[in-house]
């Protein structure tokens, strides 16, 4: 059992360690005072999200960006809420007061098994500008969003962007426990893009060209996938313009969303989540994917001999102090730039459940079905 732990713990080590010196390889991205000149079509998928469009539209009412440069597709999913009549409502009072934005409301086409996507090629058929930039109705946009977006694209070659997420700040300890996983994983996407080995983003802040999508035939050769909208576009474009695949690193460009309000949805999110990693391409999340849940295993594992008296209770020290420091320095550097050292204070409560919790959901992910937007996808 020892040389198994020395291996997975180095393995470990030199991942995350990657991860880091990658975060720090990707510079931060200053905005200037230079004229706005790039044209987007931003994509909203929603379903019974009559509480969250609210806040969002407020947001997209606040850009500082020119109007006549952006358009705003809002794609209904089938909602059964009122969600639609809630934007429509909002819309109404916003005209009254001369505030006019080009915005649309259409109806998903649902063709496969995945909503998302469905949603997401519906409204591309319909979009006028190049640039298309995906986001969630459970998300508010910071108001020099697309101001961050057009000065990188026009001092940059890129033609897909990832760019950061967070959660907003509650006092429950799910709420945080939730945000120090995202801090996490927020840094191994940024450090992947770091060492050009891109596996991770997010589709709540997610630009590509409206020519690249088509060129990949867009989401093709994973509709059957529930989610993953975001990580299989990313796959693809990235075997095909490696070099053209960036990560905006800017603080003007975070876009905050919710964390889960249980830990039913949680897992329910997880579920999701791990469901489609069994179809990932990209060799190098799935090596990540495969070393990081050996290293959360061999915690549990080492525990358990531990307390059996079958193995010296300091292996599992050791590999502790090694894993707790390597994460440590990850989010730390990642709660910095997304200002967020306040969460520092649940790292080691959060650090001691992890496993726990990660490889239960993984367990669970090898035949259990989830549940999402009330409806139910199977592995």
């Amino acid at each position: 059992m020892i040389p198994i732990s020395i291996c997975i713990s180095l393995a470990y080590l030199f991942l995350i360690g990657s991860f880091v010196y990658g975060f720090n390889k990707v510079k931060r991205f200053k905005l200037q005072n230079i004229p706005a000149k790039t044209k987007f079509s931003i994509i909203i998928p929603f379903r019974n999200e009559v509480e969250n469009l609210p806040e969002l539209l407020n947001s997209i009412f606040a850009l500082e960006y020119p109007n006549q440069l952006y358009e705003i597709i809002l794609v209904d999913d089938h909602s059964k809420d009122g969600s639609k009549e809630s934007i429509q409502k909002i819309l109404n009072i916003k005209q009254v007061k001369h505030i006019q934005l080009d915005i649309r409301v259409i109806q998903n086409e649902r063709k496969t098994n995945s909503p998302k996507k469905d949603a997401i090629t519906t409204a591309i058929k319909q979009i006028k500008y190049e640039w298309i930039i995906t986001s969630d109705a459970d998300c508010v946009l910071p108001k020099f969003w697309l101001n961050s977006f057009d000065q990188f694209i026009q001092k940059t070659n890129a033609k897909c962007i990832a760019a950061p997420i967070i959660y907003t700040k509650t006092n429950s300890f799910l709420s945080r426990f939730q945000l120090a996983d995202l801090l996490s994983l927020q840094g191994a996407t940024i450090g992947g893009f770091g060492i050009r080995k891109p596996f991770l983003c997010n589709g709540a802040n997610f630009a590509y060209q409206k020519r690249l999508f088509n060129e990949l035939n867009g989401f093709e050769g994973n509709t059957h996938i529930a989610s993953g909208d975001d990580i299989f576009f990313l796959e693809k474009a990235t075997i095909k313009h490696s070099k053209n695949i960036e990560y905006l690193k800017c603080s003007q460009a975070i876009v905050t969303t919710k964390p889960q309000l249980s830990y039913k949805d949680l897992i329910s999110q997880r579920l999701r989540w791990a469901a489609k990693t069994s179809s990932y391409n990209n060799w190098f999340g799935k090596l990540t994917g495969a070393i990081v849940l050996l290293a959360n295993a061999l915690v549990i594992t080492l525990l358990l001999l531990s307390i059996l008296s079958s193995m010296s209770p300091n292996i599992l020290l050791y590999v502790l102090v090694i894993k707790l420091n390597i994460d440590f320095i990850l989010i730390y550097k990642t709660a910095d730039f997304f200002n967020q050292k306040a969460i520092l204070r649940s790292f080691l409560v959060a650090f001691i459940l992890y496993p726990f919790f990660s490889v239960y959901v993984v367990f669970l992910s090898t035949f259990k079905s989830y549940k999402w937007k009330g409806r139910y996808f199977k592995k």
